[in-house]
């Protein structure tokens, strides 16, 4: 498992005021991206891989531009 101590998470600019219903991202933590709920801070991360990480959001990307 991987050591989360040094982690910097930050929010979607797009997330908004809306009262804290989102996810937490850090990227700084070599060779993996981490993703918490920014409701429960103490709780678990998911853990994925940098690439897999970037495909993923790639396709989500893709998906929310409709004809491409």
């Amino acid at each position: 498992m991987t050591d989360l101590t040094g982690a910097i998470w930050r929010k979607s600019t797009r997330s908004g005021d809306n009262g804290g219903n989102c996810v937490e991202v850090a990227t700084n933590i070599p060779g993996i991206v981490a993703v918490r709920d920014s409701k429960n801070i103490g709780g678990a991360a998911l853990r994925f891989d940098r690439c897999a990480w970037l495909l993923f959001t790639a396709a989500v990307k893709s998906a929310a531009r409709p004809g491409t």
